[in-house]
């Protein structure tokens, strides 16, 4: 009698084998399987959007701000013009990647690990800033880009070879950032997403912070060493204090909400 339905023992046998029954893994997985497709599709479909809605306006922008810096500078060679057109761009698209989480955080909207806007100025700030590197290498000491790094056999550097001075300083910076924003470049693309998963991948692109500060130091070196005008530093003044600004005010909203920084 204690096993008919409905008696304890009956309600427990149950609930006992209920339990030691394994789960259907199989129809989770066929669900997510069955997403990929979807996903997929999704990917794809994003693309002409970005393409329109971000790629072309940065493009022709960074076209016109390159073209602007360059036929206004009162440089007599094409390196030294190049290397300070691209130069400014990629430090301001640099900057606004650090603008797009705290805007979405005050505007109470989604902020995902990965924005397409976020992810396609930080591709094209990239792009500007190779290009800046490369040119960078050949301005000021024609054909011997190594003297960016270490003193000449004509120079006094007091017993050490590795330039320690403002030049050297600004350029070792400079390169540790050209390092870290061809990885951040590298992986901004969904195939790097899956391939790290999304742990991984945002602490890689959270690097972008110290890519940040490290181009800032760079900017503000060679504001100095080029005697640049009080236009050009007040810009780079503007991009540091303004991405600043909007990093603590975004940190301090997630804390105060109860939500993790982002």
């Amino acid at each position: 009698m204690g096993d008919e339905p409905g008696s304890s023992v009956f309600i427990a046998r149950a609930n006992l084998t209920a339990r030691q029954e394994p789960r259907p893994t199989h129809l989770v997985e066929r669900c997510d399987l069955s997403l990929l497709p979807f996903l997929s599709s999704t990917r794809r479909s994003r693309l002409p959007s970005r393409l329109v809605k971000h790629h072309l306006p940065l493009l022709l922008g960074s076209i016109v701000c390159i073209w602007a810096l360059y036929v206004t500078r009162p440089y007599t060679d094409v390196l030294s013009r190049a290397s300070f057109a691209t130069g400014y761009p990629a430090l301001v698209l640099l900057g606004a990647t650090l603008l797009i989480g705290p805007l979405n955080l005050l505007r109470h909207r989604p902020n995902p690990v990965s924005i397409d806007l976020r992810r396609d100025l930080g591709i094209w700030a990239g792009i500007l800033a190779i290009v800046h590197t490369a040119i960078g290498q050949c301005v000021h000491l024609r054909g011997r880009p190594w003297l960016y790094y270490v003193y000449g056999p004509a120079e006094h550097y007091h017993g050490l070879a590795v330039r320690h001075d403002l030049f050297g300083f600004a350029n070792y910076i400079g390169a540790f950032a050209t390092l870290i924003v061809v990885a951040l470049f590298a992986t901004s693309n969904d195939y790097s997403l899956r391939a790290l998963g999304t742990r991984q991948w945002k602490q890689l692109q959270r690097w972008n912070y110290v890519a940040a500060a490290l181009v800032a130091m760079h900017a503000f070196g060679y504001q100095g060493i080029e005697k640049q005008r009080p236009q050009f530093v007040a810009v780079v003044i503007a991009c540091v204090i303004i991405a600043l600004a909007l990093q603590c005010v975004g940190f301090q909203m997630p804390q105060s909400a109860g939500r993790k920084p982002f």
